[in-house]
């Protein structure tokens, strides 16, 4: 093996190996596809095996790639904890923090947090991620991270932030629903992926004769829906709240909350600048 084998090629074999096509693990590290292959190829030349099968479906480990990808992700663990600890050292408030959470949270709770604190620390540059996948803090996918659920990633430190109260809703022209089977009642409500989640549950046995009209995993798009008059659906209150046209639909017993967990990697927890928009979150959103 090439003694001069560089992290660098490491990193593209990951990408390469968790993507599973040239492609998307080029957006992954922020290379072009080309760059990608022939980085590859020289990764190979320097071990002396092919480390994937290339099919028509996209990059498969072959055995050899199978006895490297370990190797692979305990010199990016060390890497990343490098980078990490350096990082945590920084006590200047500027440079960069990636937040993630999903996409109705980052909109109508975070984003008015976050522009009172850039206004304090306008030397500090904040990205916010909403998606549904969840981003890792240990790969420093992001910095700081916003869930429903506790994390159960080693080395976080995690607090819950918040509880968030839902309701339902439905247009403010749309004749109610009241406290029964439901009959004749428009839902919408989340995708059949997401069908153990307590508010379907409490839906159904509130309307249990209710028919689901429309389905989405996004809770913005359900709102939207919603205020188009397409049906009732539960949503959280600073979403519900904030889209016109909606009203809350009391039916006798509110449907159940969910808490808001914050989370860091714990060799970020004396970064200044992650420190200070912390400090500001839990000072505007935290429970009393």
């Amino acid at each position: 093996m090439n003694e001069r084998m560089e992290w660098s090629d490491v990193r593209i074999f990951l990408a390469i190996a968790r993507a599973g096509t040239l492609g998307a693990a080029a957006r992954m590290v922020g290379l072009t596809q080309p760059t990608m292959g022939r980085r590859l190829r020289a990764l190979e030349a320097s071990v002396g095996h092919m480390l994937f099968h290339r099919t028509s479906d996209g990059f498969v480990l072959t055995e050899e790639g199978n006895a490297v990808l370990a190797y692979a992700e305990r010199m990016e663990e060390e890497a990343l904890g490098l980078a990490r600890a350096l990082a945590g050292t920084d006590t200047a408030l500027t440079g960069l923090l990636r937040v993630t959470s999903s996409d109705w949270f980052g909109i109508h709770v975070l984003t008015p947090v976050f522009a009172r604190f850039l206004a304090q620390h306008p030397r500090v540059s904040l990205e916010l991620v909403t998606d549904s996948r969840q981003y890792s803090l240990a790969r420093r996918e992001a910095d700081l991270a916003f869930r429903i659920t506790p994390f159960e990633e080693p080395d976080v430190i995690q607090r819950k932030l918040m509880h968030m109260d839902y309701a339902l809703y439905g247009h403010v022209d749309l004749e109610p629903p009241h406290a029964g089977n439901g009959e004749g009642i428009a839902l919408i409500s989340m995708d059949s992926a997401f069908g153990a989640l307590p508010d379907v549950a409490w839906t159904a046995r509130m309307l249990p004769r209710a028919g689901t009209a429309f389905r989405s995993n996004n809770r913005g798009v359900q709102a939207r829906m919603c205020a188009e008059g397409g049906g009732f659906a539960v949503l959280p209150c600073p979403l519900g709240d904030a889209t016109l046209g909606l009203r809350r639909i009391d039916l006798g017993e509110p449907p159940p909350g969910r808490d808001v967990w914050i989370g860091c990697h714990r060799d970020l927890r004396r970064l200044a600048r992650l420190q200070a928009l912390m400090a500001i979150t839990v000072e505007c959103l935290g429970a009393p």
